[in-house]
């Protein structure tokens, strides 16, 4: 696996990010068979075939079985409604953070370069216009890349090896019949049974999904009873003849037929469900589906029936229990909607909840769960964009898309999509530029993009959106954004080595927290940002108190991630001062909770020190293996020690030190031989010398919380962008 692919993000029993099967898998030992040779034999293998066919868990299944050197990895892109998605969907995926201003689609060249990587691309049949030359370019470029495309139609690129996949056969979809029955306690052994079950399956035309939403009725009516209602619906359609259907008719009866089989109130919450992107929890149905002839009290009762019956999956993830619809019964439902004429309102409830639902992420920031934060905007995003794109094309919500795209905040930074987070502001800011009454919002979507600029590198846009915000919230007499525009601008001075001025502004800026009542992480780290400032001037003691407030702050609010940040400039403290025992306790600790969180700056400025620590305390070889594992971090960070003089002087004290003992050429060799370790690894030799155990965080049921991580190519001690929420629960700015 690749350094920047975390284990936490593989599912036991998966390889990469593959789901975990939770029912068998039945039959399909041919077509397993044929789609390994051809994975084999060809870089770029699609499979094609009608809805509820079993396209996506064939590829799953003969995913497991390739085992590339470097890992399977699975990009969904059902949920993507916009094309330009598509390489951040893939970046996504793959776990591939990156806080440069490089296009997406150059992260993913650069970062798999020399990779054995297989890609399931599932669901792209509507971004076709896209995946194609996305596809075509990434295997052009990349020898070691393999695809598997997955899809009702080919992607027609050069190379393309074609795998329709037909329905079961007709023994295969009994077995696939009777696993599902006996999952529901409804075995069917007897000999009528069967013979009732073999002619559903003929019916159905050994449709996995058809075969899948009539075992869901085994519950309520027999083998025969269940193939007398089928078999009227099938005459009904085909006017009584014995013609076959065709096949994608056949899906379309099969669910309608399901459809018709559910209650009223079954039927009304099916087509609400439609609604969602991906997948969606208990809370939002409740309220999003509820009211209007579903009370919200009977979603839960409504729900489990929909699931019995097939409709509706459920699945565990790190944010908790999920559910979703596949996407033929989704667009089944959503004609319904569209047909009742309610799928304006029902878009609204969606887009109130996911409003509501960043509000309170914000909020719970600054608090023991942040781990439970970025568990739960990982499971969320794709609800969260399509939130977005709907605020972004409704006339009259310009003000929510601003309000959503600023409250995303931690989203965008904290858990690593700076290059998407920007495409959303930028798009915000400039809807509603001319719009008179949003200009709050505004300010806030301004110093969260000015944020997010320095955070790139990008210095002269940031520069300017700061400015822009700064006269703004003078001119509106709005004293939160003039504090966060003040803070940004010193974040920009500071990585920019103009020491002075970055001082006079963090202060300045603390000071106007203070003033107003303001407390979060991000207040704390411009605390830390202060103290980086003081240092790099000589004022190791007034660093040392800075952070150690700081640090007492954090513990009394169980916030971890800045706390981190503290801890890393208390560790360079104690090796100045010659305490390298201790630099090294709470340099390790810095590390463990960095990479909890993913978060890259955090892992690589530990890293540099606690190589110098290595160094000083006489092992220079391995001091340059931490060197070259700091410098394998940096790109996917930005500009190495972001170009600073003071940010670079440990780094230059530790390959003095480690070239003077080892000679140039054992020290270049020690730091290529990091520059190869996988970032696990690295972290894990880093840690093996440093007490303590890694932090275990709220909400990351897959060993860490996948997105918490930040990086911060233009801040000297990185925060996750400050949760804009008062003490008292005030919204900021």
């Amino acid at each position: 696996m690749r350094s920047d692919q975390p284990a936490g993000d593989r599912v036991v029993g998966a390889p990469g990010n593959l789901p975990l099967e939770l029912d068998a898998f039945v039959g399909r030992s041919a077509e397993l068979a044929g789609l390994a040779r051809a994975l084999r034999d060809g870089r770029l293998v699609t499979v094609t075939g009608a809805g509820g066919v079993g396209k996506s868990r064939l590829a799953a299944r003969a995913a497991a079985g390739a085992a590339p050197r470097d890992g399977v990895w699975r990009v969904e892109l059902a949920a993507v409604r916009d094309p330009e998605f598509v390489p951040y969907a893939l970046v996504e995926a793959l776990a591939l953070t990156d806080h440069t201003t490089r296009p997406p689609r150059e992260t993913l060249l650069g970062r798999l370069d020399g990779r054995r990587v297989l890609l399931v691309l599932d669901g792209f049949e509507h971004l076709v216009e896209v995946c194609a030359p996305l596809v075509t370019e990434l295997l052009r470029r990349l020898p070691g890349l393999r695809v598997l495309a997955v899809g009702r139609r080919p992607l027609g690129v050069a190379g393309e090896r074609l795998f329709p996949l037909a329905p079961l056969a007709e023994d295969e979809a009994v077995a696939l019949l009777r696993d599902r029955a006996a999952q529901l306690g409804v075995p069917l052994d007897g000999g009528g049974d069967l013979v009732a079950a073999g002619e559903v399956c003929r019916r159905l035309e050994g449709i996995p999904l058809a075969i899948e939403l009539a075992a869901g009725r085994l519950g309520a009516l027999s083998p025969a009873r269940l193939l007398e209602r089928l078999d009227d619906r099938f005459r009904l359609l085909t006017g009584g003849g014995r013609d076959a259907l065709p096949r994608h008719q056949t899906l379309r009866t099969a669910i309608g037929w399901s459809h018709e089989l559910c209650a009223p109130r079954e039927r009304l919450l099916w087509s609400r469900l439609s609604v969602f992107a991906g997948s969606f929890d208990l809370e939002a149905v409740e309220y999003v589906c509820g009211g209007d002839g579903l009370v919200a009290d009977d979603v839960l009762d409504v729900l489990t029936r929909l699931l019995a019956q097939s409709v509706v999956v459920r699945e565990e993830t790190a944010a908790g229990t999920r559910y979703r619809m596949l996407d033929t019964l989704r667009a089944y439902g959503a004609g319904w909607l569209e047909a009742a004429g309610d799928a304006t309102r029902l878009r609204r409830r969606h887009r109130d909840w996911y409003v509501g639902l960043a509000t309170w992420c914000e909020l719970e920031w600054f608090s023991p769960r942040q781990g439970e934060v970025a568990a739960r905007v990982d499971a969320e995003l794709p609800n969260l964009r399509w939130a977005l794109e709907y605020c972004l094309t409704e006339p009259d919500d310009s003000q929510l898309a601003l309000y959503l795209a600023g409250s995303l905040w931690f989203c965008w930074v904290g858990c690593g999509r700076l290059s998407e987070g920007r495409r959303w502001l930028e798009r915000s800011v400039e809807l509603a530029s001319e719009e008179p009454g949003h200009e709050q919002s505004r300010l806030k979507a301004l110093w969260v993009l000015g944020y997010v600029a320095v955070l790139q590198g990008d210095r002269v846009p940031a520069l300017g959106v700061l400015q822009e915000c700064r006269e703004e919230a003078e001119r509106l007499a709005n004293p939160t954004a003039v504090a966060y525009a003040e803070h940004r601008t010193g974040c920009l001075a500071l990585v920019s080595d103009d020491l002075p001025r970055a001082e006079t502004l963090l202060r300045s800026a603390l000071e106007r927290y203070q003033e107003i009542g303001e407390l979060n992480s991000n207040v704390l780290m411009g605390q830390v940002e202060l103290a980086m400032a003081r240092a790099f001037q000589g004022d190791l003691a007034e660093a040392v108190r800075l952070c150690e407030e700081v640090r007492r702050v954090c513990e009394d609010h169980g916030e971890r991630w800045s706390r981190a940040y503290a801890l890393f400039v208390l560790g360079y403290a104690a090796w100045s001062e010659g305490d390298t025992a201790g630099a090294r306790t709470l340099l390790g600790e810095c590390l463990r909770t960095a990479h909890a969180f993913h978060d890259l700056l955090g892992s690589v400025l530990a890293f540099e020190v606690l190589a110098l620590v290595t160094a000083t305390e006489g092992d220079p070889a391995e001091a340059a293996v931490l060197q070259g594992a700091a410098a394998g971090l940096w790109p996917s960070v930005g500009l190495p020690l972001f170009g600073s003089a003071h940010y670079n002087r440990p780094h230059e004290c530790c390959a003095e030190l480690a070239r003077q003992r080892l000679g140039d050429a054992r020290y270049e060799e020690c730091v290529r031989i990091g520059e190869r370790l996988e970032r696990e690894t690295a972290v894990a030799r880093a840690l093996e010398r440093c007490p303590g155990r890694s932090p275990e965080l709220p909400g990351a049921a897959r060993g860490s919380v996948r997105h918490a991580r930040g990086g911060d190519p233009a801040s000297a001690t990185h925060q996750p962008a400050a949760s804009p929420t008062r003490k008292g629960g005030e919204t900021a700015g």
